[in-house]
């Protein structure tokens, strides 16, 4: 599936309509640049599955938790080189809490994602705003 952004908010709403069609322990795997828009699908989705509070990226604290109807546990790799820090703070754990989790960076983990799991990539489109959101794979409804 492909889909073309022309502003956060369409990046948002995207997020929106795409946690229509996750479900639960379901890990979304986004990759993208700094600022192309990982964050802003990550606060869509967190709506999107009845989160109403402040979404914001976790790069200092590696993971934010977000709990709606269904929870979201946002995930900051950027700062890692591997999946040990990942592991050390009971990633297993998450994979079995019921909610999504969405990892941004995944490729500095990549060991750790599990094959079934959605791939979200955002590339930069044409225009300053546009962004090209493609998704692949993993256990959409």
């Amino acid at each position: 599936m492909q889909y073309f952004s022309h502003s956060v908010a369409d990046t948002e709403a995207f997020g929106y309509q795409l946690a229509q069609n996750l479900r639960p322990n379901t890990v979304v795997a986004c990759h993208g640049g700094l600022g192309m828009g990982k964050t802003a699908l990550t606060r869509g989705i967190a709506r999107g599955l009845g989160y109403t509070g402040r979404v914001t990226s976790p790069t200092f604290t590696i993971v934010n938790e977000y709990l709606g109807k269904t929870p979201v546990f946002h995930f900051d790799m950027y700062r890692l080189d591997n999946s040990d820090a990942l592991f050390d703070i009971g990633w297993e754990d998450y994979l079995e809490r019921g909610g999504i989790c969405i990892v941004e960076w995944s490729e500095n983990v990549a060991d750790a994602i599990p094959p079934d799991a959605v791939s979200v990539t955002i590339e930069r489109g044409s225009g300053d705003e546009e962004r090209i959101i493609t998704v692949t794979g993993g256990s959409i409804a």
